[in-house]
């Protein structure tokens, strides 16, 4: 775990607040072959989102972790799945899709490893998961992982065409069983239950409980033995399986860079509920750099706003918690891709090492972070 506790000091206090007490940007800050920028609003009582970006002279790493049911799964990848990464690919001998498997799986099995320890004691960790997105370059190859419906778009330019130029390219799967083909995907795997699948509250869902077929976490959804634990049968109501109902088995594209790749978007689906695609490319493309992520933020707020027929000075106004009601917490990454400034070795070596972190929750920072580490820690070790 060298790799975090390394970048650790760098995590406090690097962004800055704006008008909506609950939005969070950092400034634009420089890896190997561009610039980056961070911002994150909070919607739910604990932010369930996390994420951060690694930077060295030889690759970057960007992770956006969106949680549900609580923090503690997105919070324990924050902390995990980097130093895995960096661990399996020194041992490797640089990075790759067997690499990048090897780290979601091996976060996967600590958090499940934390959960039986800690089910006595928080018999709901069982039900908390995340979904999990995450981008490597290395050199001018890119690689995109993700489980879950958070999404990463590149923004290329459209071939020298006036009328488009820049389009929209998603390089992520939603794993979420609103759209048909993971729908099907999942009934396919599951023959022998009728209702594996099942439309409830206006979307689809799995078991009639969860939207997304892939996460890390949601322990009680993989392992049928822990729905018949008598503890976790006090917290909430057993879920009958006859065997997993979702994996932890990442989709990873891989593509090499080229000349006309502008702009990488990571973002939860909180942003995605909002702004098509097309319309985030378009924000970024014709925007100043300096605080871009946090525009992109804005704008969906202005659309979440718009929606209730409200204007987002007064969504300002609410407080977390019932700010769920209007939006999703939403997390914006945006990695600008300069192509010629690999070649400017001396700024490549000067400016890019470090790691960039949004705060735990947008109220507390990382007070409360370092003790739920040690706890994680401990349990781990025993």
């Amino acid at each position: 775990m060298m790799l975090r506790s390394c970048f650790r000091p760098l995590e406090r206090f690097l962004g800055r607040w704006s008008g909506d007490g609950l939005l969070w940007h950092s400034e634009l800050k420089p890896h190997a072959s561009g610039d980056y920028s961070i911002a994150v609003v909070q919607a739910n009582s604990c932010l369930e989102d996390q994420s951060q970006v690694f930077t060295s002279p030889s690759a970057t790493y960007v992770g956006v972790y969106d949680g549900h049911g609580g923090p503690e799964a997105s919070r324990f990848v924050n902390k995990h799945l980097f130093p895995y990464m960096h661990k399996f690919a020194s041992e490797q001998g640089g990075l790759s899709e067997d690499v990048i498997k090897k780290a979601f799986n091996a976060t996967e099995e600590d958090f499940l490893r934390l959960v039986k320890r800690a089910l006595p004691a928080k018999p709901q960790i069982a039900s908390v998961g995340s979904c999990c997105l995450v981008g490597a370059i290395s050199n001018t190859k890119l690689y995109v992982a993700n489980l879950g419906d958070s999404r990463a778009v590149l923004g290329r330019s459209g071939s020298g065409s006036k009328i488009t130029p820049v389009v929209a390219e998603r390089l992520s799967t939603d794993h979420n069983v609103g759209v048909d083909e993971v729908r099907k995907e999942v009934i396919a795997l599951h023959p022998d239950d009728a209702h594996i699948v099942v439309y409830t509250r206006g979307v689809w869902r799995i078991k009639g409980i969860i939207q997304v077929s892939r996460s890390i976490g949601d322990v009680y959804l993989k392992k049928p033995e822990f729905n018949r634990d008598p503890i976790f049968q006090q917290f909430g109501t057993p879920v009958p399986l006859k065997r997993p109902v979702m994996t932890a088995e990442p989709s990873i594209l891989t593509r090499e860079l080229k000349p006309q790749d502008l702009f990488l978007i990571f973002a939860s689906d909180g942003l995605w509920e909002q702004l098509t695609d097309e319309a985030a490319v378009e924000i970024v493309f014709k925007n100043p750099r300096a605080g871009i992520a946090k525009r992109l933020v804005s704008a969906a707020l202005h659309e979440a706003a718009k929606k209730r027929e409200m204007r987002y000075s007064d969504l300002k106004k609410i407080e977390k918690g019932i700010r769920r009601h209007f939006h999703d917490d939403i997390t914006v990454v945006v990695v600008y891709l300069d192509h010629n400034r690999s070649s400017n070795t001396n700024r490549t070596k000067n400016a890019i090492a470090g790691y960039t972190s949004a705060p735990v929750d947008i109220f507390s920072l990382n007070s409360n972070y370092e003790a739920e580490e040690e706890i994680s820690d401990n349990v781990l070790k025993n």
